[in-house]
């Protein structure tokens, strides 16, 4: 018997649509002592595994000194409070491991640009 059939765990609305290659800021729920905090991580996406109640994505950063920070949320987490895409990047990998050895400029990743979203059409009357 699967382990995901005896839990349910709803999924977050909180969190949008995200592909490796995208820079986004996650705002986690952090427990300090009696109290509660919500900090920011902002990185690229260097991995999306999506599944059943273990689906997860992890956000890459640089951080001082050029030491490089990597944080795994789950999709399903009540503790992420929310996700926000900064940026599409354009990669031709589902798995950017090699950003692991780049660093400073080698390590940005191209701007995707999207379409721009239709406007409205305006009511004649």
């Amino acid at each position: 018997m699967e382990v995901s059939a005896l839990i349910t765990a709803p999924v977050n609305p909180n969190i949008p649509e995200i592909v490796p290659g995208d820079t986004v800021r996650v705002s986690a729920k952090v427990v300090e002592g009696t109290r509660e905090r919500i900090q920011v991580f902002e990185g690229v996406v260097i991995k999306v595994r999506k599944g059943t109640i273990n689906g997860n994505f992890t956000v890459r950063r640089i951080a001082s000194h050029g030491v490089g920070v990597e944080r795994t949320f789950f999709f399903r987490s009540p503790r992420v409070d929310r996700v926000d895409v900064v940026r599409h990047g354009v990669v031709r990998r589902a798995k950017l491991y090699y950003l692991r050895d780049l660093t400073g400029k080698a390590a940005r990743l191209r701007e995707r640009r999207l379409p721009p979203k239709a406007a409205p059409a305006a009511v004649s009357q």
